[in-house]
């Protein structure tokens, strides 16, 4: 469920297309548990870390512990499925529903409209999708108060002065699994901006305080 660090008193809770390869690569730093030496490449860091959704009752009984987690703008976090996930992995291709034919009207290599109007088809296409298209607050949970520190994306070199300040180690956020293409919401039709703004709708709600926090700045 939780990413613990029991020897530093550590708790994460990993969102998918949240800074979370970054996160895992710096704790992975700091666990004793870890030879993060032999982690070479970000497959190897989710392999020991993996990231799962929230249970109450195990995230309270790390109540002793340093709990976070890091959240981003949820439109943003989904266009990035689509430029990571789709175009840059190819998680499409590589489903095995997709390769059966189980979907035959579904494009394997859709453009963005296509890809975000039938979101959910393809997230039941592939296992992969879905993980990362879920919305966020089925990580975080519904209560945001159940942690000590609920960081931003853009706050990641906070994250990692608080990190070292615990440890006594100093400690740096790498930028891992970013994206290289771009893609925003004035690229789609009407349409499929609001197939996302209905799909977002839970997570603005939930982590629409934390990210008001950014705006108020």
């Amino acid at each position: 469920m939780a990413i613990v660090l029991t020897d530093r008193r550590i708790a994460y809770m990993a969102v998918p297309k949240a800074g979370c390869s970054s996160v895992k690569t710096t704790l992975a730093r700091i666990d004793p548990a870890v030879d993060a030496a032999r982690l070479t490449d970000v497959t190897a860091v989710h392999g020991v870390y993996p990231t799962a959704r929230f249970r109450p009752h195990r995230w309270a009984a790390l109540s002793d512990h340093f709990r976070f987690t890091v959240v981003r703008d949820p439109v943003r976090r989904l266009l990035s499925v689509y430029t990571d996930r789709v175009l840059q992995k190819g998680d499409l291709r590589h489903s095995r529903k997709m390769q059966r034919g189980v979907f035959p009207d579904l494009p394997v290599e859709p453009d963005p409209d296509t890809f975000f109007c039938r979101l959910g088809d393809y997230m039941a296409a592939s296992s992969s999708i879905k993980h990362h298209a879920i919305s966020a607050w089925l990580f975080t949970g519904r209560d945001l108060t159940a942690y000590d520190r609920v960081y931003r994306t853009d706050e990641m070199d906070v994250l990692a002065r608080d990190l070292s300040r615990r440890t006594g180690m100093a400690l740096s956020m790498p930028r891992r699994n970013a994206s290289a293409a771009r893609l925003s919401l004035s690229d789609l039709s009407q349409t499929a901006r609001r197939a996302i703004e209905a799909h977002t709708a839970a997570d603005y709600e939930i982590l629409g305080p934390v990210l008001r926090q950014r705006a108020a700045a």
